[in-house]
């Protein structure tokens, strides 16, 4: 007797990452040697730019493994710091899974583990599944210890254009305690806090404030604290930032450029401090001190630079 296959479908849910444009560069230098570099090279050569395709890894993946009766699900934390984990079930028909769905875990930086597995329980029966996959960056224990943040923009003038509770684009949980500091493009963006880089966008490149278009597009750096809070530094320069995932990163250090990527009206940084919570990014007051002192973070009433 044939057994019937055992079909599959799988959906993976948030801080999934699209292909992305990046830029390629090509000069000739003085010998007539040809160069080409994913970075802007120093040279006062004529250089030509090209725009290519670059396939991004999602920083949570789900693989189903194995074959005939049997499947596990396996999944990769890209994060290089923890991550919650929820996998749901869709539509069943047939087969047991173990453990029980839905279940949420917390995984740690870089791990990949078996989450369930799942048997065809009659084998003279057709069986099918869809397994869903959503992904939130940080521990769901993490305390904020309200220590005090620097003002990442060094000698930059402080210029906050929105602040706590901002009326353009601070109305969510995920954004309400964020400020948009309005700055030059190429301004060098410096480490607020002491902490290990967690994850890394800088492949984005343009902006609007077509919300369902730019909202996830802005290049940023999320940088993880001593008490499991993390900053996000974002709308930054495309190809700008010089540290990697994984790295650790001082108060004062530089890891990027303002830029005006993504639901931006203007070059300027977005800053806040999130924790998860429940399967949820929300963001927490912090104080911050500038060259002359504490800071007052609350909204100005301006919406001269936006972010989201």
């Amino acid at each position: 007797m044939k057994v019937p296959a055992l079909a599959a479908a799988v959906f993976l849910l948030s801080f999934a990452t699209a292909p992305e444009a990046k830029k390629i560069y090509k000069f000739i230098d003085e010998k007539g040697v040809t160069h080409f570099s994913d970075r802007p090279p120093a040279t006062d050569r004529p250089v030509q730019e090209t725009a290519v395709k670059a396939e991004q890894t999602p920083m949570v993946q789900l693989r189903i493994e194995g074959n005939d009766s049997q499947r596990q699900a396996r999944v990769f934390n890209h994060f290089s710091g923890p991550a919650q984990i929820e996998l749901s079930v869709g539509e069943v028909r047939n087969i047991a899974t173990d453990p029980p769905l839905p279940l949420t875990v917390t995984m740690q930086a870089r791990e990949e583990r078996v989450l369930a597995n799942l048997k065809q329980t009659d084998l003279a029966q057709p069986a099918g599944f869809e397994l869903a996959l959503r992904a939130i960056p940080g521990s769901p224990q993490a305390q904020h210890d309200d220590s005090e943040y620097r003002w990442p923009l060094g000698e930059y003038p402080v210029r906050i254009h929105q602040g706590f509770d901002g009326t353009f684009s601070h109305t969510s949980e995920e954004s309400r305690h964020a400020i948009d500091a309005a700055a030059d493009e190429g301004t060098p963006v410096l480490a607020a806090r002491d902490g290990v880089v967690m994850e890394v966008q800088d492949d984005y490149y343009g902006a609007g404030l077509d919300k369902e278009k730019f909202a996830s597009r802005a290049n940023l750096v999320r940088i993880l604290h001593r008490d499991g809070s993390m900053a996000v530094y974002a709308h930054l320069k495309p190809e700008s930032v010089g540290v990697q995932a994984g790295r650790h990163v001082y108060v004062g250090q530089k890891i990027g450029e303002s830029g005006n990527t993504g639901f931006s009206t203007g070059p300027h940084l977005h800053f806040c401090v999130q924790l998860n919570r429940g399967m949820k990014l929300v963001s927490v007051p912090f104080r911050m001190r500038g060259r002359d002192g504490p800071l007052d973070l609350q909204p100005t009433g301006s919406t001269t630079a936006a972010g989201n």
